[in-house]
This record gives structure tokens, C-alpha cells and sequence, in this order.
């Protein structure tokens, strides 16, 4: 089974970090340099390369991800517009290799989004009310994807769409080649029960 990651859970409950930028495009995400690799391993240490180090590879105190409350922390809330520019896939596993498992917004790119989706990082969208409440309260979050529901400890609730077929697989923890391989015994009990029925010969009307 093709499995998103050997840990994934829904519902769950972590911190979350806030990223109060409008537009991060994949590029800040992951920056072109390090997509030389098609192997996901070690991509987390690149994300948010050129605002989380110095030129010189130093970390920087005041970016999110380097402050003490990024620890542990599974979710970012983001500004409007998250994950626009390019289309590289890079930018998902770089987010999910910094240890986080959903991104939170009031708008994502289409391509950054279904890239997330099939990748296991759950792209949550709110409005923009609920939005600028998250980006001014920091806290706990619990994640409810099979209610579609975030909740947090400050009280705030919202209830976010997902596609159905999206939904199914990251609640499997499968991606889309995994959730036709476990269709693999009715696929071959279907074929067995009409061997013979079509021969060479055959012609579709």
C-alpha cells in the first residue's frame, strides 16, 4: 500500500504557529535551489530557506519557525493567497518535512493545494474573519478531519470543505495509487467472473 506517512491521524491536537504574509509563493517556500532532488528526505531543513538563515546559514531568531513556540507545533496559519507561483511539488514536502500537517488560510493556490492533498499536508480554508482571529491568538488546535471541523483553545470553531475523494484518502492514510491497489481483490474477482465474456474478436459499438 502506497501510504501518505506511517503516522498520520485524524483528529489531532498541537500548537500552532502563524505566518502573517499574504501571497508566499512556493519559490519562498522552498527557493529554486533545492529542487534538484526528487527524494523528499531532509527537504524540511530548506523551508523558508532565505527568511529562516542568514546569508551565512545562521538562524534567524524572529522567523516562526525559529522561535521556542514552533516546537512540536503541527500547524501554520498562513495569510491569504498561500503556496501561489509555481507548481513544484517541493514545496508540500519541505512543509511536511519541517513537521507540519496542516496549513491554514483564507486561500490557496489550486496547484499548491492538490499537491498538499496527495502529499498528506491538509490545506484547511477559513474565512477571512476567522482567519485574522487565528493570526492574533496563537494556541492549541485539534483538527477534526472527519467532522471538518478546527477548533481551538481560545474557543474559536470553524467548520472547512474538502473534496470528498481527498478526504477518504488522507483519513486511509493512502494516496491515489494506494487506494487502487487496495481495490486490487475486487478488480481481480471482477475479471475472473467475466473471463471469456470478451475475445479478440470482440468490437465496441
Amino acid at each position: 500500500m502506497h501510504s501518505l506517512t506511517d503516522s498520520l491521524m485524524y483528529s489531532f491536537t498541537s500548537p500552532y504557529i502563524t505566518l502573517p504574509v499574504e501571497n508566499v509563493d512556493t519559490d519562498q517556500i522552498i527557493p529554486a535551489r533545492f529542487l534538484k532532488t526528487t527524494d523528499k528526505l531532509g527537504l524540511g531543513a530548506a523551508a523558508f530557506y532565505d527568511w529562516r538563515y542568514t546569508a551565512d546559514g545562521a538562524p534567524k531568531p524572529d522567523f516562526v519557525l525559529n522561535r521556542p513556540e514552533a516546537d512540536g507545533a503541527q500547524i501554520l496559519v498562513a495569510g491569504h493567497n498561500f503556496g501561489c507561483g509555481s507548481s513544484r511539488e517541493h514545496a508540500s514536502w519541505a512543509l511536511i518535512g519541517v513537521g507540519l500537517r496542516a496549513i491554514v488560510s483564507s486561500s490557496f493556490a489550486d496547484i499548491f493545494k492538490n499537491n498538499a492533498l496527495k502529499n498528506g499536508l491538509l490545506p484547511i480554508h477559513v474565512d477571512v474573519e476567522t482567519l485574522q482571529r487565528l493570526l492574533q491568538c496563537p494556541g492549541e488546535m485539534t483538527v477534526d478531519l472527519e467532522q471538518q471541523r478546527i477548533t481551538t483553545s481560545h474557543g474559536i470553531s470553524a467548520i472547512f470543505p474538502i473534496e470528498p475523494f481527498a478526504k477518504h484518502c488522507l483519513l486511509h492514510s493512502v494516496d491515489q495509487l494506494g487506494f487502487l491497489l487496495n481495490l486490487t481483490p475486487a478488480i481481480t474477482a471482477f475479471e475472473r467472473a467475466h473471463e471469456g465474456l470478451y475475445d479478440s474478436t470482440s468490437v465496441i459499438a
